[in-house]
């Protein structure tokens, strides 16, 4: 039985990876109080939770049409999935996604009207759906 001489490894192929459009989630916040809970200050580019039984993984591009309280424009921003509440999570806490903002200056005027917005409760020790 002649064998092939050369016996090495076929080179693996590459996995192909499906690059799909994020998802759009339209959140609209009618009250201050539902801002502020789902408003996250810590992280340096600002971000916000998302209520959502939708599954996404840590590092996903998720798509806003955020809608402030008494501010009839939208604003789109393309953020990234950075923490998951998942279903039936401990302390009765809603199921959902936090989403950091980019760092660009669009999103920046956004964080400073949001933080305008929220005035001194950004740094209140009430409960929030956030870390």
């Amino acid at each position: 039985m002649n064998e092939p001489a050369d016996r090495s490894p076929a080179a693996p192929t590459p996995a192909v990876v499906q690059q799909s459009r994020p998802s759009v989630i339209q959140l609209v916040f009618r009250e201050k109080g539902a801002l502020y809970a789902a408003y996250m200050p810590l992280l340096t580019d600002g971000g916000l939770f998302v209520p959502t039984t939708r599954e996404y993984r840590l590092g996903e591009d998720l798509y806003l049409l955020l809608t402030l309280p008494h501010d009839p424009q939208r604003y789109p921003v393309a953020g990234k999935v950075v923490w998951i509440t998942p279903a039936n999570a401990s302390g009765g806490r809603t199921q959902g996604v936090g989403v950091r903002f980019p760092s660009d200056e669009k999103t920046r005027i956004l964080k400073q009207k949001i933080e305008e917005l929220l005035g001194t409760s950004v740094s209140s020790a009430k409960p929030t759906q956030t870390i």
